[in-house]
């Protein structure tokens, strides 16, 4: 009697055995289904073979009945003998089946059922992908249309700049995740495996199978590839090109950068000097062990994290694909047997950390006013710069009386004390020459709580944009 090995926290486990990453992105990613695939992928390839009139409906039907039955302890037992994964799997099934085990990857070679199962492998993980970045795609929508017209200070090279809206910042976070769907949705649609073509890609042992059947290899494939509900590339070595696993780790990549991106933003907003967003914080939640009144943002940290691992894949399969070299090296299997998973898992984790921010994330509304009051009227010098000419004011002048104030009203905001900046351009007496001081003081309070253009408008439509992106996304090219 066989039984599998057993894994415990005594020996090393990957932070994606259990830290990180859905229930379902690791099963897709486990041992026990890639063995499934292959299994399925053998099933497809005899009953193709069937039709054909190579083997007996007997044969196929023995197989089928025992697809999912994977042994992973026996097909570990007969590894360690002969040092080949793909035929010791071969062999363990062959056992199970005793009309069937003669048939068994007939015609085949490895990969071609090893990337025609990593195809099916990516796919299905880039569903999860686009169905998880959905439901954030509308969660930030609804946040969007919410926060459209609350108005909040926006800040260039970290320094405070002119106000903007909540969601229009949002809707910036928005745009590039929506960007990221469109990317992906395209993979998804146009993934493609290896086909059926033998050692080096030229189907030579399909040829001489089938050659008194009157069924051509490219028949033959084409029963397969619709057995598995897979398209093929036309032309492959003895792998498909590696350069589908870097435009999907890239674009996987692409995705982290946005949620990376948007974490970062969550970071500085939470941070005391600006106050304005704070991620979820649970009631019994510890911040530091050292200093009980911290409150990290550990999720916004978390995605950062991961995201960085993210974006360093890419080479990895870069490296892959342009070191294939002829036919086919064997430099690129045992990272791909890391890469795709970390790269698929990571990102899973990172698209649900996200949504927890999002779900949870509390505005400070009085941190908010605060910052647009000590802020918003140095922003609001450029509506009055611009009245003042209009006014019959000499516009370089006027620039830098104003710009000397604006620099002095800062020294006092730096000492801690209150915003004299409207004060001073209030009682200035060149500027009130061309405007009063209730005009001076209208200009400038208007500007500083709610001059933000059309940034609700856009950003609203930007919400409509993206909500279901699915059904956006159905006529992608």
């Amino acid at each position: 009697m066989h039984t599998e090995p057993e894994f415990t926290h005594e020996t090393y486990l990957s932070p994606f055995t259990w830290r990180y990453g859905s229930a379902e992105m690791r099963a897709i990613w486990s041992e026990a289904y890639k063995r499934r695939l292959w299994r399925r992928v053998w099933v497809a390839l005899a009953t193709a073979q069937h039709r054909a009139g190579l083997v007996t409906a007997e044969q196929v039907a023995d197989l089928r009945a025992h697809q999912d039955a994977v042994n992973l302890a026996r097909s570990a037992e007969i590894e360690r003998e002969i040092h080949h994964d793909v035929m010791a799997e071969v062999r363990a099934f062959a056992e199970q089946c005793p009309l069937g085990r003669g048939i068994i990857h007939l015609g085949a070679t490895s990969a071609d059922v090893q990337d025609n199962a990593d195809a099916l492998r990516v796919r299905e993980s880039l569903a999860l992908v686009l169905e998880g970045l959905a439901i954030l795609l509308d969660e930030l929508a609804d946040r969007i249309e919410t926060y459209a017209d609350h108005v909040c200070m926006g800040f260039t090279h970290l320094q405070p700049a002119e106000p903007t809206t909540i969601g229009y910042r949002l809707a910036v976070y928005a745009q590039d995740l929506w960007e990221d769907y469109l990317a992906l949705s395209h993979l998804h649609c146009h993934l493609r495996g290896k086909g059926i073509k033998g050692a080096v890609g030229t189907a030579a042992s399909y040829a001489h199978l089938l050659s008194e059947t009157g069924v051509s290899p490219a028949e033959l494939e084409s029963m397969v590839m619709d057995e598995l509900g897979l398209e093929a590339f036309p032309v492959t070595t003895q792998v498909y090109p590696r350069k589908q696993d870097y435009r999907v780790l890239t674009a996987l990549a692409g995705l982290a950068a946005s949620l990376y991106r948007m974490a970062f933003d969550v970071r500085i907003l939470q941070s005391p000097p600006f106050g304005e967003w704070h991620e979820p914080f649970a009631s019994h939640q510890v911040g530091s062990s050292a200093m009980p009144f911290k409150r990290n943002p550990i999720h916004a940290e978390n995605v950062d994290s991961l995201a960085r691992y993210v974006a360093a894949l890419p080479r990895v399969a870069w490296d892959n694909a342009a070191h294939s070299l002829l036919e086919r090296t064997l430099d690129d299997s045992a990272n791909r047997r890391v890469v795709l998973a970390a790269a698929f898992l990571a990102t899973d984790e990172i698209l649900h950390r996200t949504r927890r921010i999002l779900n949870g994330m509390r505005f400070n509304e009085a941190a908010i006013a605060r910052n647009v009051r000590l802020y918003g009227g140095f922003a609001a010098t450029e509506g009055l710069l611009m009245e003042l000419v209009n006014g019959g004011a000499d516009r370089q002048s006027m620039h830098e009386r104003i710009r000397q104030h604006a620099m002095e009203a800062w020294q006092a905001v730096e000492r801690g004390e209150p915003n004299p900046l409207v004060e001073r351009l209030c009682q200035d007496p060149e500027v009130v020459r061309y405007l009063s001081s209730d005009r001076v003081r209208e200009v400038l309070e208007k500007s500083a709580l709610g001059q933000v253009g059309d940034a609700p408008q856009r950003a609203c439509q930007i919400a409509r944009r993206i909500r279901s992106p699915h059904q956006s996304a159905d006529n992608l090219p």
